[in-house]
């Protein structure tokens, strides 16, 4: 049975519109930092906040199988909305920075119903080319990420207020969006009862296991690469002397991700799933590993090459998630994606902060390489042994 046409436009866009709360709080860093007293070190706790909430978020809805037992439709409108009203909190006169980090926290839980949840509602609806659905899917993701970013670029009004304005709104939008148009896909098979130890027996399965671990490694590198790829722009600008826009520039590098997933969806088609999610993290690992040397270079230079890592970074994800997708039962798939959402998050924190702690302790230049750490791991965890649910 083929999806009707307006099915993944709805859902490609609604990801795109909700998922722009997630970047918000760290395209106005300098202002909350001025408005909390905060330090430099507020790039690192904003985006760890979300990621934080996201874990629990992601960890409470795989315990409690929420996409797999609810209708995912309508597990996305609710959690449109509360994370939409979580990022206005951030318009709050004289916040604090227990209220800028609980609000940031609140932002990163209810995201747990949005991201994976529409991937496990694209999942209801396509069993074949799903590589292709989500490389559009996480596509959508990352341009709703660099959202904030280009909004804050444009100078008219005053650019804080608008950017957490027009990212809630956008939120509610989507979330209705998909609700009204997007009922329950057919391949949907709702789990009939709640059972708290289906995450762990999901490792068993191989393919799942192996596809986990590489998503892992992809993880490790690419928040800690777009939460701080504001700080490389501005570390070029300052060790030669540049003006590049630092909003604009990193509104084209994270956006150039969404490009490369939607290419990524259309190449796993005739190359297939894995072959494409080991390509993208081999060249950005490679990039992790020269990246000193890019700091070196011309600013023309220098940005083809963080517009190329920008895009690899990104185009293995929809390609873990549909191997993920695609080594289990139906009625887990929800559950699956969410679990390897949560897990996978808890890593970038860590990379996250570990960053955050070096920021002031080595050069700038060599501050990305420790990001190689995730793609190496998981090109080894691929091909360790024949994966057999992989194509």
């Amino acid at each position: 049975m083929k999806p009707r046409p307006h099915i993944l436009p709805i859902i490609i866009l609604s990801q795109f519109a909700c998922t722009s709360v997630w970047f918000a709080g760290n395209s106005v860093v300098d202002e909350l930092a001025i408005r909390t007293g905060f330090g430099t070190e507020l790039i690192g706790y904003i985006l760890s906040s979300v990621q934080f909430g996201f874990i629990v978020g992601t960890l409470t809805f795989a315990l409690l199988m929420i996409a797999d037992r609810f209708s995912p439709s309508r597990v996305f409108l609710i959690c449109a909305l509360l994370a939409a009203s979580c990022n206005l909190v951030l318009l709050a006169g004289n916040i604090s920075k227990t209220l800028l980090l609980t609000a940031r926290f609140g932002t990163g839980f209810f995201l747990a119903g949005i991201y994976p949840v529409g991937m496990k509602i694209a999942a209801d609806y396509y069993e074949k080319g799903l590589g292709k659905a989500l490389g559009f899917l996480v596509g959508a993701l990352v341009f709703g990420k660099a959202f904030p970013y280009l909004i804050k670029s444009i100078e008219i009004g005053s650019s804080f207020e608008r950017v957490i304005q027009t990212t809630s709104l956008f939120t509610v939008i989507g979330g209705l969006l998909l609700w009204a148009l997007v009922p329950n896909g057919p391949f949907r098979k709702p789990s009939a009862r709640l059972d708290l130890k289906s995450g762990p027996k999901l490792f068993r399965i191989r393919g799942f296991k192996k596809a986990a671990f590489g998503y892992f490694g992809h993880m490790w590198e690419l928040y800690a690469f777009w939460g701080f790829m504001p700080f490389a722009l501005q570390a070029f600008n300052s060790i030669g002397g540049h003006h590049i826009s630092v909003s604009f520039w990193a509104t084209v590098i994270i956006a150039l991700g969404g490009v490369s997933c939607i290419l990524g969806g259309l190449m796993s088609l005739r190359h297939g799933s894995k072959k494409v999610a080991v390509v993208a993290l081999t060249v950005s690992g490679m990039l992790c590993l020269v990246s000193p040397l890019l700091f070196q270079f011309p600013p023309y230079l220098f940005l083809l090459a963080f517009g190329l890592w920008g895009m690899t970074v990104a185009a293995d994800s929809p390609q873990f998630s549909s191997l993920v997708a695609s080594a289990v039962p139906r009625e887990l798939k929800g559950t699956a994606l969410t679990l390897v959402n949560c897990l996978g998050f808890a890593i970038s924190i860590l990379s996250i902060e570990l960053l955050s702690f070096l920021t002031h302790r080595i050069d700038s230049t060599f501050l990305f390489v420790i990001l190689a750490i995730g793609p190496i791991l998981g090109l080894l965890s691929i091909h360790k042994k024949p994966m057999n649910n992989y194509k």
